[in-house]
């Protein structure tokens, strides 16, 4: 029994695979940097669905990869909240400075109201 896919099921699975297979969209940096974790996975299933089945990858260099893609991920989530802490501390040192200008128009306000003291 030959079964042909209708139009509408052949344009759903189309439509399926490329939104599946749409890159991510790009960042502000490029590169390297510009990749995700979605683009892991997609370079990672695409490289096991297109492998010679008589001679699979070895599995020291799949875990070789996904090593090498956990350390990069480790190192961006580090390089992002190591700039979180920057901007929070620049903040913080705006604070500190604007107090300490209040505080010395303050006291110089006293001073100018109390020329005796």
């Amino acid at each position: 029994m030959n079964v042909t896919p209708t139009a509408p099921a052949t344009a759903n699975v189309q439509e399926t695979l490329d939104r599946l297979n749409t890159p991510s969209g790009p960042s502000n940096s490029n590169g390297l940097a510009s990749l995700d974790q979605a683009d892991f996975l997609r370079l990672l299933t695409t490289q096991l669905s297109l492998q010679d089945p008589l001679e699979p990858a070895n599995n020291e260099e799949m875990l070789a990869q996904m090593a090498q893609f956990s350390s990069l991920a480790a190192s961006t989530d580090s390089s992002e909240t190591l700039n979180d802490i920057s901007a929070k501390l620049d903040n913080l040192i705006a604070a500190q400075n604007a107090a300490a200008e209040a505080s010395r128009a303050a006291i110089e306000a006293v001073r100018s109201a109390n020329p005796a003291a």
